[in-house]
């Protein structure tokens, strides 16, 4: 897979895993400043996306890209990371920290969740039908209605059609998509949040419109090292949105994890 690796080689790791778009440049508003910060960080294009083009496996499970991390990790001789996940990237997190505790310093999870609900559902089946019915370049014209604010989109609306534009070109095909939806949806580990003892930042935004600030809340509740960060106003992709409070906030936690 394609793996970016910026920092000093004997560094804490910090690794970068992106959402349902699958490509290290969505963390282009935190590699600078956690290198600037002295840390080791990883970014990378999840198998089948990006530039880690190629087909995914029938049975393809939230299982498998955690296994991608941890080839990963070994591929780059680290023993272990600071796992940062955005919404999908949360969930290999997750199962990360349940299936290799070992090596995971700390969490952070962005607008992520542990089980399917309802509205996310319906979002993911819209897109589905917009992809089927209509083609790639409606699905990604209709992304950034799931990501950002509608005032951010547009005050930036250069930057979000380029952005659009880039995921057209880019994208990984419908079977791919459909691979990586599913996989999400299945995604079920209540349960188990229980045995993860790491650190955990749960960073939500409340106007998501994706996935629900409470699954974020419910994250907490069972979580046993749940740190809390919230902003009112940001979307899902609120890192990119709100990146300077984010940031604060994700040094902070990494620093004394």
């Amino acid at each position: 897979m394609y793996t970016e690796v910026h920092g000093p080689a004997d560094a804490e790791v910090v690794l970068l895993s992106s959402g349902l778009g699958g490509s290290a440049n969505y963390w282009t508003l935190q590699i600078p400043m956690l290198v600037e910060a002295g840390y080791r960080v990883i970014a990378y294009d999840q198998h089948g996306t990006g530039r880690s083009r190629g087909a995914l496996p029938g049975d393809y499970a939230i299982e498998h890209m955690a296994q991608d991390v941890r080839r990963i990790l070994d591929a780059t001789q680290s023993d272990h990371c600071h796992l940062v996940g955005h919404a999908l990237g949360g969930l290999v997190g997750l199962q990360l920290a349940l299936d290799c505790p070992e090596r995971v310093r700390s969490l952070t999870l962005i607008n992520a969740w542990s089980e399917p609900n309802p509205h996310s559902a319906r979002c993911f089946d819209a897109r589905l039908t917009l992809l089927a019915d209509s083609g790639p370049r409606a699905y990604v014209e209709a992304q950034p209605i799931f990501l950002y604010p509608a005032s951010w989109c547009a005050a930036n609306a250069e930057r979000v059609q380029a952005e659009v534009d880039h995921a057209f070109e880019h994208f990984p095909g419908a079977d791919t998509m459909r691979a990586r939806i599913a996989a999400l949806r299945r995604f079920d580990v209540t349960a188990r949040l229980v045995e993860i003892g790491v650190p955990v930042l749960i960073s939500v935004a409340r106007d998501d419109v994706l996935v629900p600030w409470t699954c974020s809340e419910q994250l907490a509740r069972h979580l046993p090292d749940a740190h809390w960060h919230c902003v009112e106003h940001g979307a899902h992709a609120h890192n990119i949105t709100a990146a300077g409070e984010f940031n604060d906030s994700l040094l902070s936690f990494v620093k004394n994890s």
